[in-house]
């Protein structure tokens, strides 16, 4: 869809981490920690309501493995994944968020503070460390 940033996001390629016939992950651009990712359908899925069948498990064994790479990466002791539908969905297109959480963290409920990256450096780094994590991971894809 020509009009959805996620659509643009995944056609470019450019930013994604991770990227097969039927799921991408790229980095979150209002991130709540280092790392935060988002996990999307290539297809336009606008929400979890939406989503074919035979897409929800590749979306979710993304998620381990993306979860497996922040362990990795960043040294998440574990992590918070969320997908919003209408309500709080700033993208209309399904997006699962995968974000690495550390014990007293400070977040708390659904109170997402942001911390944004320090600069587009800093951005291209983590995600290429992702990439990288994800490529030596053996889990099945």
């Amino acid at each position: 869809m020509a009009d959805c940033v996620f659509c643009r996001v995944v056609e470019n390629g450019d930013e994604l981490i991770i990227r097969n016939d039927e799921v991408a992950a790229f980095l979150d651009h209002r991130p709540v920690f280092a790392g935060h990712a988002l996990i999307v359908p290539v297809i336009h899925v606008a929400t979890l309501a939406e989503l074919p069948p035979a897409l929800m498990a590749p979306l979710l064994q993304m998620a381990q493995r993306l979860m497996a790479a922040l362990h990795e990466v960043v040294g998440a002791e574990g992590t918070f994944v969320a997908i919003n539908n209408i309500v709080s969905q700033s993208v209309p297109h399904l997006h699962l968020h995968v974000v690495p959480r550390r014990r007293k963290d400070g977040l708390r409920g659904f109170f997402w503070p942001r911390h944004p990256y320090a600069d587009d450096d800093e951005r291209r780094t983590m995600r290429d460390r992702l990439a990288q994590a994800l490529q030596t991971d053996q889990r099945p894809r």
